[in-house]
């Protein structure tokens, strides 16, 4: 096992096995605030606000 750090500098490959972890996580973590279950920040059953749309009609009619 030890002749593997022969082929690879253990800097490099500690530096990159890190960033992977550190990618996957913050990629996990993104996908966990993106479900309405495990959404610790605005809590769960939050909904994002929705528009609506009021038609008045009026009773006034047009000049001629």
């Amino acid at each position: 096992m030890w002749r593997i750090w022969l082929l690879f500098d253990p800097r490099r490959v500690l530096i990159g096995l890190f960033l992977f972890l550190f990618t996957l996580a913050l990629l996990i973590h993104f996908i966990l605030l993106s479900t309405d279950r495990f959404n610790w920040i605005e809590g769960p059953g939050a909904r994002a606000p929705t528009a609506s749309i009021e038609n008045t009609v009026s009773d006034q009619t047009a000049p001629v």
